[in-house]
């Protein structure tokens, strides 16, 4: 049983957790329907074991390195690496807004990046007061770390940055999917508040 099989068996048998998880971070482990025949590039198959109300799912891709990557693919058609393994993956859910640090991100700007991620921290933080504590609880259950929103933005950058040419994600037809990193550096309509 590899590390991510362990920490999907504790999030199946810890419902306050799974609800955590489900509500306030959006990784649903009983949304699976989405990513049927979705593979990678490399013909390398992809298992989903989770998805997020917006359509999109994480997947596991095969071993690397004694460890399972966690490739994401929206519903939009953006896809690649996550992150090098499901512990990382979820410290990164449950500590950033990471979708739409992605989405402003500048093509992959680590600079911009860290602007848009406290903008929206601050704003996270206002549309959940428990945001915080709800992170602690689900660390503290599935033995991850807390880490500085800086220090994620590192992380999930050097991830997304290794999606060429492994962790390209491909539908049915072959069709590649978009990068995860957006172009935008912030909302279009009046910036960030």
């Amino acid at each position: 049983m590899t590390s991510s099989d362990r920490l999907l068996d504790l999030i199946q048998t810890t419902p306050e957790i799974d609800l955590l998880l489900r509500s306030s971070f959006g990784f649903d482990i009983h949304r699976k329907h989405y990513g049927d025949g979705f593979r990678l590039a490399s013909g390398a198959p992809l298992e989903v074991i989770a998805g997020e109300s917006a359509g999109g799912a994480y997947f596991l891709s095969g071993e690397h390195n004694g460890r399972r990557p966690v490739v994401f693919a929206s519903s939009e058609g953006e896809g690649g690496l996550l992150a090098e393994d499901l512990a990382d993956a979820l410290e990164i859910i449950i500590g950033l807004e990471w979708r739409n640090c992605l989405s402003f991100s500048g093509g992959g700007d680590v600079e911009i990046m860290q602007i848009t991620a406290q903008h929206l921290e601050r704003s996270r933080d206002k549309h959940n007061p428990d945001i915080d504590s709800e992170a602690v609880q689900v660390a503290a259950a599935l033995s991850l770390r807390i880490l500085p929103v800086t220090d994620l933005v590192i992380q999930l950058q050097a991830a997304v940055s290794k999606t060429e040419p492994d962790y390209v994600v491909t539908d049915d037809d072959g069709q590649e999917f978009d990068p995860l990193f957006g172009e935008h550096v912030e909302p279009l309509h009046g910036g960030w508040h």
